[in-house]
This record gives C-alpha cells, structure tokens and sequence, in this order.
C-alpha cells in the first residue's frame, strides 16, 4: 500500500483529534497479511492528565459484537444443533404465537409464518429497537427491552409476546434480532453467552482483552468518550464495563482491542481459518464463512436508514452488492459494520485487505463510516 496515503490517514485522525471532534483513536490495517498500519492519535480519555491513546487502549465495540456472535451460531450449525429454517419458538417458547401490528388499523394480525433463526441473523424476525416513538416502541420500554438489569433469557421472555413490526421475512430492519440470537446460543449449549464466546472464539484466537466487562487490572486501558458532543452539546453516556453484567448482549456488549479484533477478521479474511506461528486455528468452514458474507436480503425493503446505499445484509454484516451505487469506496462482496460508540471495521476479500477504527465519539459515528473507508482505499 501506499505510504504517503498511509500517512495521510494518520494525519487526518490527527487533524480531528486537534479540532476536538475525537478525544482520540486506533485503526489498523492488514493487506495481503502484512499489518501496514496500526497507529494510536490522541488521548485515552479527554483531560489534561490522560494518558495518550495507546495501541492496546480497550473500547467499548457495542455492534462490532454482532459478527462474532453471528459465527458462534453458524458454528453450532455446522455441529447440526442449530438449524437456521427452524422457528425461533423452537428454542425460545416465549416467541410462540407472534402477531403483527397493523399500523392503519392498530390491530394485530397472526403471523403467516413464525420467524426463524435465519430471520434473527439478517434481521428479518421483524423485531426493531424502539428508537423511535409510536405504540410498539412504547410496548419495548414499557417491558423494559434491552435493559441491562435483564439476563438474555430474561429479554427473550420480555421480547416475545411483544407485537412485531413486520410479518417476519418481509423487510429488513435493523433490531434487536442479535441479543435473541445469544439467548439461543445460550439454550443450546446451557450456559451463559460471554462462556460460550470465551471457549469457541476468544480464547482460540488469543483475544484475551475481549469480553463483555473490563477487569480491574486492564481498566486504567479503557477509553472514554467527551462528556458532551462536541458539534451538538448532547451529553454522551457509553455502558458501564467495570463489572461483568447480568445483560450480555450479543448485540453490543464486547469490549475489544484493534488487535484483538483484526485477530478476529484474519479469521474471516482465511475463509474461517487463522494462520498463526502455532499453527492453524480453524473454527469453521470456507463455505460458512462464504454463506455469513454473503447477501442475505435481496430486493426486500430496508426500514429505517442504518443500511448504506449500494448494500446488502448478509449474516451479522453489512455487504457491499457492487463496487459502485455508494457514497464510499469498496468492491462487491466487501462486508462491513460498526459500533454506535465510534466504531467500524471492514473486511475486502478481493483486495486481500481488512481495517478497523476505534473510537469513542458517537456522535461522529456516521461521519467516520464514509472517512475511514475512504482514506484506507486511497492506499492502494
């Protein structure tokens, strides 16, 4: 890759933490196996004594969560004891019987078919995230959805009888389809998520510093985000990862490193396989890995405006359906997500290529969806 681009990258981070729009920042980049760029801007946590951003500086990942909780269940599929056609009610009784609202009406409708755990993976199980107002989103607060105080079968329980948004399989909306996944997950080995994660994933890999809690030892590493955004004056408030919690969401409660992550995309990059000095690590399939990355809604309509334009989903990923019809650099097939704290990563087979940034800025998570990719394919 080019080094003058690649430096150009590191500046313009730099320029952002100077502009006080970042407290500070980590990215990496590997292309062809070779990390080309793995640099650390700013400081840990804003303040006059914090320590500088270090290469090792733990964050709070929040969606970056959803890939490795998404191989997991792909793993217990490749074991035959997850099959993605079958209901979620299967594993979940909770989900028996789900109706549809009717949004001209007010009224609820039977399902015409249940929602599957396929459904949960590319988000079609017409469940959302109440972001929003209107009844269903009231329903979501009123029983608490999402609330850290609840175990993951504690959310299952709360989420299943509540209405869905659409009939499942009939529209794309990003939700909390992924924490419903680990709940599965959980019935099927019996035993809590960040276990299961812990022995399928993290510790074959040697991503020691993920997790959904940060212990005492490693905690003075944590960033943190401004108080206060810095363009809206919004006060900005991350989870709090000093303690294990009772909620650990597949959807967005890992604490990672850039080095412990990009450790997880040499494993997707390798088709499912890590190559280290030990040798192989494998913990699934090319075919798998192929089948996660793939394009999994097609023409179905999108709600809401998480997903960029020119992009498919895929199982637990953004994928990019052409190389143009976007705003942002990438080939087809290349396969993306973030993290609503100020994360993002993406992965490009046919470049032999992944990158990630970590931050802590929320409210800058959009602008830095379209820069970082931009500024990485400016490198080749």
């Amino acid at each position: 890759m080019n080094p003058t681009a690649l430096a150009r990258l590191r500046a313009v981070l730099e320029r952002d933490v100077a502009q006080g729009l970042l407290p500070g920042a980590v990215a990496l980049v590997q292309h062809r196996g070779h990390t080309v760029l793995h640099e650390a801007v700013g400081l840990q946590r804003p303040g006059a004594d914090s320590p500088a951003m270090a290469l090792d500086t733990v964050f709070r990942i929040y969606s970056m969560t959803k890939p490795i909780a998404s191989l997991a269940a792909l793993m217990l599929m490749e074991e035959g004891r997850l099959l993605l056609a079958q209901p979620v009610s299967h594993y979940l009784p909770a989900f028996k019987g789900q109706q549809v609202y009717q949004p001209a009406t007010g009224a609820l409708a039977p399902v015409a078919r249940e929602a599957t755990v396929h459904d949960l993976l590319r988000h079609t199980a017409g469940l959302g995230y109440a972001w929003d107002t209107g009844p269903i989103a009231e329903q979501y607060r009123s029983a608490r959805v999402g609330s850290r105080r609840h175990s993951n079968q504690e959310l299952a329980t709360a989420l299943g009888p509540l209405p869905l948004l659409h009939p499942p399989g009939s529209c794309w909306e990003y939700s909390r389809a992924t924490d419903v996944l680990g709940a599965v997950i959980e019935q099927i080995e019996g035993a809590p998520l960040g276990q299961v994660l812990q022995r399928r994933i993290l510790e074959p890999l040697g991503m020691h510093d993920t997790g959904f809690s940060v212990p005492a030892a490693s905690r003075h590493r944590l960033a943190e985000p401004f108080a206060h955004d810095p363009q809206t004056g919004a006060g900005v408030t991350l989870i709090d990862v000093d303690a294990p919690p009772r909620f650990e969401s597949a959807g967005g409660g890992l604490v990672s490193t850039a080095g412990d992550y990009a450790r997880f995309l040499q494993l997707m990059l390798g088709r499912g396989t890590l190559h280290t000095s030990a040798g192989p690590v494998r913990l699934a399939s090319r075919a798998t890995v192929d089948f996660m990355a793939a394009d999994h809604i097609g023409a179905l309509p999108r709600a809401g405006g998480i997903l960029p334009e020119g992009y498919g989903f895929g199982l637990g990923v953004a994928v990019r359906t052409a190389t143009g019809n976007a705003t942002r650099p990438g080939s087809a097939g290349h396969y993306s997500w973030s993290g609503m704290g100020g994360t993002f990563f993406f992965v490009d087979p046919a470049e032999d290529l992944f990158a990630i940034l970590l931050t802590q800025a929320p409210g800058q998570l959009q602008y830095l969806c379209e820069l970082f990719p931009t500024l990485v394919y400016a490198a080749l």
